[in-house]
C-alpha cells in the first residue's frame, strides 16, 4: 500500500473533522455577474438566501472540488492495488483519525 494512499485518507478524515472548526478567514472573490446571479437564485430557491449562506455554499463547493480531485488521484495511484489491501489501509486510517477526534 502506498504511503500516499494512507495520507490521502487521513487528509480526507481531517478535512471532514475540520467542518467543526470555528475559525474562519475572509476571502474576496471575483466572479462574473452571471455566476453571481445564478448562485443567488439557486440559494434563494433552496431557502438559503440568508446571512452566511453564500459563504457556506462556497466552502462546500471548494471542499467538494478538493475531495473529488483527491479521490481521482487516489483511484489512479491505486488502480492495481488489491481490494483487501485498500480495505485494510482504510480501516487503519479511520482508526488513526478516530483516535485524534476524541
Amino acid at each position: 500500500m502506498t504511503a500516499g494512499f494512507r495520507s490521502i485518507v487521513r487528509f480526507a478524515a481531517l478535512a471532514y473533522a475540520s467542518v467543526m472548526a470555528t475559525t474562519s478567514t475572509c476571502w474576496n472573490l471575483v466572479v462574473s455577474k452571471e455566476t453571481d446571479e445564478s448562485v443567488r437564485e439557486y440559494l434563494a430557491s433552496q431557502d438559503r438566501g440568508g446571512n452566511g449562506d453564500l459563504s457556506r455554499f462556497v466552502e462546500d463547493a471548494v471542499r467538494k472540488q478538493i475531495f473529488d480531485t483527491t479521490l481521482g488521484k487516489v483511484h489512479e495511484q491505486n488502480a492495481n492495488v488489491p481490494y483487501k489491501e485498500i480495505e485494510a489501509a482504510v480501516e487503519e486510517s479511520l482508526a488513526w483519525a478516530r483516535a485524534r477526534m476524541l
